[in-house]
């Protein structure tokens, strides 16, 4: 059964918590960040690919801010390592604790193309990204859970989609190419089953961290606004999205629960849906080979890079 969740009453005092989220310049991510502006956090970390939205989005958190809260941005670019590292390092000169990291940012509907490491361009900003930048972070979200006591988190925000992979399974072989062998939505979901995947594995191996997946279900952000891809991304926007989707106030409340409930509320790697509902992993989700897979393949990629 759902949880009813009213962040203005349900998020407890974050007093000298820092947070993290990526693709905090709109939607999800920068509702997350003013909502918890209000409850006193030490500092806010928004992530952007766009300087000048990253700023707008900045002046209102800070206006949104109790006094006492510092926000900061910090320029990251998913689809490029050497932006991932340059953020990684802004990060760790901004601050000595990492209490929360929200994987928030992601894309939808994107065309056929390369990151600039050359990774088919959804699941590597979706994945990909998100697992370099995550293994930088992991020391320092170690470090925190052993200093304060209380396990840091992540989150990876998923989706439902996985569920609908018509092939429930990652094409590594692919992976480097523009499609992934995939259409636009078949690569979204791909991708979304990563991130599901990854959690898995991460919360295995750094157990001191508390390591989640969700999703924060069909909520009107830009994934469903902007510029369409392929037919079947066109049908979500002008046919599904107007009936089902939320606004972004509501949507956000799933995210704003897993980030602040108590740490005992939470299973280390599991998957939840809206509101704490722990999911059933299933299909390719609930495949252990395939999450040892996905983790050895991507942390083998990710050394390929000198990382």
């Amino acid at each position: 059964m759902s949880i009813t969740f009213d962040p203005s009453v349900d998020i407890p005092a974050l007093n000298g918590n820092v947070i993290l989220i990526t693709g905090a310049n709109a939607g999800l991510g920068k509702q997350a960040a003013m909502d918890l502006a209000k409850h006193s956090p030490a500092l806010i970390i928004m992530t952007s690919r766009d300087e000048s939205r990253g700023q707008d989005a900045l002046e209102q958190v800070k206006a949104a801010a109790k006094e006492g809260t510092k926000v900061s941005l910090v320029l990251l670019d998913l689809a490029s390592f050497a932006s991932i590292k340059q953020a990684a390092q802004t990060v760790m000169s901004q601050t000595d604790r990492l209490d929360v990291l929200n994987l928030n940012a992601g894309i939808l509907g994107a065309p056929a193309g390369l990151t600039e490491e050359g990774y088919e361009i959804t699941m590597g900003v979706n994945h990909i990204g998100h697992a370099l930048f995550l293994k930088l972070l992991a020391p320092l979200l170690e470090a925190t859970s052993k200093s304060t006591g209380t396990p840091s988190r992540v989150l990876s925000i998923s989706s439902v989609g996985w569920k609908y992979l018509e092939q429930p399974t990652i094409n590594f072989d692919a992976l480097n190419t523009p499609d992934a062998g995939l259409a636009s939505m078949q690569r979204y979901m791909q991708s979304k089953l990563a991130n599901v995947l990854y959690a898995r594995e991460f919360a295995k191996r750094h157990p001191s961290v508390k390591t989640v997946s969700l999703h924060p279900g069909e909520v009107d952000t830009e994934l469903y606004s902007r510029e369409p891809g392929d037919d079947f991304v066109v049908y979500l926007q002008k046919e599904v999205a107007p009936k089902r989707v939320v606004p972004v106030n509501e949507g956000v409340k799933h995210e704003l629960w897993a980030m602040t409930v108590a740490d005992e509320e939470l299973d280390n790697g599991a998957y939840y849906e809206p509101i704490g509902i722990k999911g059933r992993l299933e299909k390719g989700a609930a495949d252990n080979e395939l999450a040892s897979k996905l983790w050895d393949w991507t942390d083998k990629e990710l050394e390929g890079h000198g990382v």
